[in-house]
């Protein structure tokens, strides 16, 4: 089993920043690629960033120049710096990972998602 526990979330004024962190834990053999999506009401789910094993990240253009995706392979977490937050950039954010697991048979990696947390900016 594998899960993603996110934290960081909350309410906060237009202008101001937010650190989201998503730890991963359970039976991994490696973590591939790690991102940031994010779900407004009403709205379909968007990849707001995301990183490489390597370090090699992407941005969605909206969130270029004030968000910061990194993370800490020793520690399995990903994180996003958010800062200059917009009202529009309020949604519940999901972390993902391509999780690669050691089985009898082989390796396998599968796609594990976190539970989501709230962030809201207010105008």
């Amino acid at each position: 089993q594998v899960q993603l526990v996110e934290s960081g979330g909350g309410l906060v004024q237009a202008g101001g920043s937010l650190s989201l962190s998503c730890v991963a834990s359970g039976s991994i053999a490696s973590i591939n690629n790690m991102a940031w999506y994010r779900q407004a009401p009403g709205k379909q789910r968007e990849l707001v960033a995301g990183i490489s094993s390597g370090g090699s990240t992407n941005y969605v253009d909206s969130v270029k120049g004030r968000f910061t995706i990194s993370r800490d392979n020793a520690k399995n977490t990903v994180y996003l710096q958010m800062s200059s937050l917009k009202p529009e950039d309020t949604a519940v954010y999901y972390c993902k990972a391509d999780v690669g697991r050691q089985f009898s048979l082989g390796y396998k990696s599968y796609d594990y998602w976190g539970q989501g947390t709230q962030v809201t900016v207010s105008s």
